[in-house]
């Protein structure tokens, strides 16, 4: 009797390593995400049904490589890590390129909007830094700009504001681009 529950302890001690090893194997094929992330807002939200109210988590999340990409995307669900985990992947779906003046500031100002937010954002010269306000300086920050003004006009509410700041990014066009949509060189444009 006590032989066999020897034997029985030692199988499942055998059974809980393979499940361990398994596991950890599982988590060596986890694709590593080549942007980093910030959470800009997390809020808790409700639903009224006739059996009371139903909790959630929604979360806004910016991406980026610090070398010209940025993007920015929101999830929901029942606990807070999974609606961040969500967000991540819905901002990845949604990274734009950003061209950099220098590797360091933008070509040109322009006011991003989004509802009522309004974002005015500014070149700056080399050393003046990041001269924003949360969300806005931590999508600025995540896209690679190191030298930019700006100003948030209008409302001041998390998620409209960073969605504004995205626009006002996807408005920029560098003197390449005028060039070549003008049909003509670079230095006639910049001259």
């Amino acid at each position: 009797m006590k032989e066999n529950n020897k034997e029985n302890i030692k199988n499942n001690n055998n059974n809980r390593e393979n499940r361990r090893r398994e596991r950890n194997n599982k988590k060596e094929f986890v694709k590593k995400s080549p942007y980093e992330e910030k959470v800009i807002s997390i809020g808790r939200v409700s639903k009224t049904t006739k059996g009371g109210r139903t909790m959630k988590f929604t979360a806004t999340v910016a991406v980026g490589d610090r070398k010209g990409k940025v993007g920015l995307g929101t999830g929901k669900a029942n606990e807070v890590p999974e609606a961040i985990s969500k967000a991540i992947k819905a901002a990845e779906k949604n990274v734009i390129k950003v061209n950099l003046v220098e590797d360091r500031t933008l070509s040109h100002d322009c006011i991003g909007v989004c509802g009522a937010a309004k974002v005015l954002i500014k070149p700056a010269p080399a050393g003046r830094g990041i001269v924003a306000g949360g969300p806005v300086r931590n999508v600025l920050e995540l896209a690679g700009v190191k030298d930019i003004v700006s100003k948030s006009l209008g409302s001041n509410t998390q998620i409209n504001t960073a969605k504004a700041a995205m626009d006002a990014l996807k408005q920029q066009r560098s003197a390449e681009h005028i060039a070549q949509l003008r049909g003509k060189k670079v230095e006639e444009i910049i001259g």
